[in-house]
């Protein structure tokens, strides 16, 4: 059974459910799923899919729960200069030796 096009209203440019582009022509979010029976309308508002709390971004805080309070060991560095000069010194050697 075909539908009439006139019939279906205007697929939204914008999601009203997810707030993803929609394009034009579609039957339903690519996103979500949401189409015009499951509620999407042009007087819908829409969704910025962001659920903030209503908190302010503490930065400090985010990067003490991402990364811990303690800092890098100050050893790391100088590990690297001591391998890279015995790999120099290894190097010429062979060098010397198969010369």
């Amino acid at each position: 059974m075909k539908t009439n096009k006139g019939s279906r209203p205007p697929t939204p440019e914008i999601c009203p459910v997810c707030g993803e582009d929609v394009p034009r022509g579609a039957l339903a979010c690519p996103d979500c799923g949401a189409d015009h029976n499951s509620g999407w309308r042009e007087d819908a508002e829409i969704c910025d899919a962001v659920d903030l709390r209503g908190d302010t971004f503490d930065y400090d805080e985010f990067v003490r729960n991402e990364f811990g309070s303690s800092a890098k060991p100050a050893g790391v560095k100088t590990i690297w200069w001591i391998v890279a000069i015995v790999l120099l010194i290894a190097f010429a050697a062979l060098y010397a030796y198969s010369a």
